[in-house]
């Protein structure tokens, strides 16, 4: 079917538009550093103009929704951590709120701010990585190594919440495994005063940048009729000038107490939706300034001790603490029968979980709703006409993410 289709691309194609009166077959990828993931595009050419591209994903699909048929719902959260890898304590926590709905969890209000803290801390942390690449595919590799040195820096306040970096496996269904340390209150401190400076700077040397507006402004248009068609949500969709946001349009979490506002483009193009990330990690130290300096009083954790492991040394001296340890280790913990979703606003867009439970100790039936392979699907429509340099930078300006593809 796919030769059938390709030959039809060829035989409408009008070849006084040829440069050489040949097309031929070029595949991006599925090498990582072609593609931004293990993933593969086939481009059909003509010189360099793109006339046709044919997707193909699967490449590292781990099954991980059929996986979680066979884990407890604690187990899970390591699963989350390997989708959008950039933003890991966001996946982590939109899981966590997913479980809470369907056991009828409330969580203190502390836990929400600590939440919305490590949440934007995350997001700041994937708009990094994402603009950083934009800059350096466009040929300005400057930028992003001076913005790794940032993202070590928030690694560094991941490692005093879980002790990990990357796939943080960060809190628990419930809230946290234990309280801000005061190590972390200081590194959190001083990155704040720190980092405005810094994001300043980055900003000054890319957003007025010739080279990197001509580059970027016109390359990977899509209106925001057509991005809406396809399900488009996160800064992909609002660069088209629609001001969606899960924060905002569904919130969660507590963010209805925080003032920010939401940054939106105009015209879809790969530069649009630069901008938009540049002006979210702004609004996202706003929150993250509100939310520290109003940070509530009260325990880290909600009273479910179902799933919340106890201090080891009541493990060791109370019969109560050692069985609920060991239900929790081993995953003997029954949920209710029920039909939930949640969805948070993620690094690239709306994550969700639709989870359907009955009544047993792992899910019936789970879905992430990864909005990477949603809004993939209109890559191809993207770049049809453009040149390959506008391919790649496109890509990366969608924050293609494979581990969210191939979930």
């Amino acid at each position: 079917m796919k030769d059938n289709a390709l030959s039809n691309i060829i035989n409408q194609y009008d070849s006084s538009e040829h440069i050489d009166g040949q097309l031929y077959t070029l595949n991006l990828g599925p090498t990582h550093p072609a593609t931004h993931g293990i993933f593969e595009n086939v481009l059909t050419m003509d010189g360099e103009k793109i006339v046709h591209d044919e997707q193909t994903v699967g490449y590292i699909h781990r099954a991980f929704e059929k996986i979680s048929e066979r884990r407890n719902f604690a187990q899970i959260t390591t699963l989350t951590d390997r989708m959008n890898y950039c933003s890991s304590p966001i996946n982590n926590m939109g899981w966590h709120m997913t479980v809470e709905k369907l056991i009828g969890c409330e969580v203190p209000k502390r836990v929400d701010y600590m939440r919305v803290i490590m949440m934007e801390l995350a997001r700041i942390a994937d708009h990094m990585i994402c603009n950083g690449v934009i800059a350096m595919d466009a040929g300005a590799i400057t930028g992003l190594t001076y913005l790794f040195r940032e993202r070590e820096a928030i690694y560094e306040l991941y490692e005093q919440i879980c002790g990990a970096r990357m796939t943080t496996n960060m809190g628990r269904i419930g809230g946290f495994e234990r309280d801000f340390s005061p190590k972390f209150h200081e590194l959190l401190q001083n990155w704040l005063k720190k980092f405005p400076k810094i994001w300043g700077e980055f900003c000054t040397l890319n957003e007025r940048n010739r080279i990197f507006m001509d580059r970027t402004i016109a390359a990977g248009t899509i209106s925001a009729e057509r991005a809406l068609s396809y399900g488009f949500t996160g800064p992909n969709l609002r660069a088209t000038g629609v001001d969606y946001d899960v924060r905002v349009a569904s919130p969660y979490s507590s963010y209805n107490d925080f003032d920010f506002i939401i940054p939106v483009g105009t015209s879809g193009d790969t530069y649009d939706r630069f901008m938009v990330r540049q002006h979210e990690v702004w609004e996202s130290l706003k929150i993250i300034e509100q939310a520290y300096n109003n940070l509530p009083d009260g325990p880290f954790h909600a009273d479910v001790p179902e799933f919340y492991l106890p201090e080891k040394a009541d493990v060791y001296s109370k019969m109560e603490a050692l069985i609920y340890h060991f239900k929790i280790v081993m995953g003997e913990t029954d949920v209710p029968k029920g039909e939930v979703y949640h969805c948070v606003e993620g690094g690239n867009g709306e994550l969700g979980f639709y989870l359907v439970s009955d009544g047993g100790r792992s899910p019936y039936r789970l879905h992430f709703r990864r909005p990477c392979f949603i809004y993939y699907q209109a890559y191809p429509e993207m770049i049809k006409g453009g040149m390959i340099s506008d391919a790649i930078v496109t890509m990366c300006s969608m924050n293609v993410i494979a581990g969210e593809l191939d979930a």
